[in-house]
């Protein structure tokens, strides 16, 4: 009779048990599905405008001044030419999927997405078409040359957004980019510091013989060397970027500054002679 008790005991306190488990798992259901307001971040077409617009600024990143002049921008570049160019800043709150349908974004659309919460300010939705014009390499130079940190630190938000637009329409104005056109000086200064060490490298090595003043076949052959560092790093990212010709002519003079080191050290190097021959 003892055994048969304990067993009873045994098997109601087993249930209650599972009775308890099934209601904080209940209480839970409950407070996370009826508690909180299910999310829209992904498709909310409620935050969409009542009005055809080709902005819609739910950051406040642009005032109504440029917001209505950017807007006017783009209708009269798509009559022109027939690429759509739309604009989107967010930032807790998106409207997600509903902005496609809202534009009607096709294969010559191209949507700037602004989120000031990512790394990287500007985010792209291309169009299939864009892409013989501009090439892959163009969309991620355009990111980072108007979407970095030190460039709306220097210019703000509105500027790297207006910017980025002017500079597309300016390169399907042309027909397409292979780069982003302009230089800017950080990076000037990169192909300047690219063309000095090509003519160190040019320059010690053609120096680097006894026999002769000047050994233009050890240079040749150091040739793949100084000629990547000068011409592929020192003066393609110039001429393919900007028709200036003062970027241009300090990288050349920066070249021939690294040669003219070269011979400087050369010549004040201490030379090892020999004991028997003094």
């Amino acid at each position: 009779m003892s055994k048969y008790l304990v067993g009873q005991r045994l098997g109601a306190d087993t249930l209650w048990q599972g009775l308890r488990v099934a209601l904080i798992a209940l209480s839970l259901i409950l407070s996370f599905g009826l508690g909180t307001p299910p999310a829209q971040a992904y498709d909310n077409p409620a935050l969409l405008p009542d009005h055809p617009t080709n902005v819609i600024d739910l950051a406040s990143v642009l005032t109504s001044v440029q917001e209505e002049k950017l807007s006017n921008q783009l209708d009269e570049f798509e009559a022109e030419t027939g690429w759509k160019l739309r604009v989107l800043t967010q930032f807790d709150r998106t409207p997600g999927r509903a902005v496609k349908d809202f534009w009607g974004l096709d294969k010559k659309s191209f949507m700037l997405v602004a989120d000031q919460r990512g790394g990287n300010l500007l985010n792209f939705s291309v169009g299939d078409d864009f892409y013989p014009l501009m090439p892959r390499t163009f969309w991620i130079e355009l990111q980072t040359r108007f979407g970095n940190q030190f460039y709306i630190r220097e210019n703000g938000e509105d500027r790297a957004i207006l910017d980025t637009i002017d500079t597309l329409e300016l390169c399907l104005r042309r027909g397409g980019c292979s780069v982003v056109p302009g230089l800017p000086r950080e990076q000037w200064l990169l192909t300047l510091v690219s063309s000095v060490v090509g003519g160190l490298v040019f320059g010690f090595a053609g120096l680097s013989r006894k026999t002769q003043a000047f050994s233009w076949q050890w240079a040749l052959i150091f040739s793949p060397l100084w000629a990547i560092l000068f011409l592929a790093f020192g003066i393609g990212p110039v001429v393919t970027r900007t028709s200036e010709w003062l970027p241009l002519a300090r990288n050349v003079g920066g070249f021939v500054l690294g040669g003219l080191l070269a011979v400087v050290a050369t010549k004040l190097a201490p030379t090892n002679t020999d004991p028997d021959e003094a």
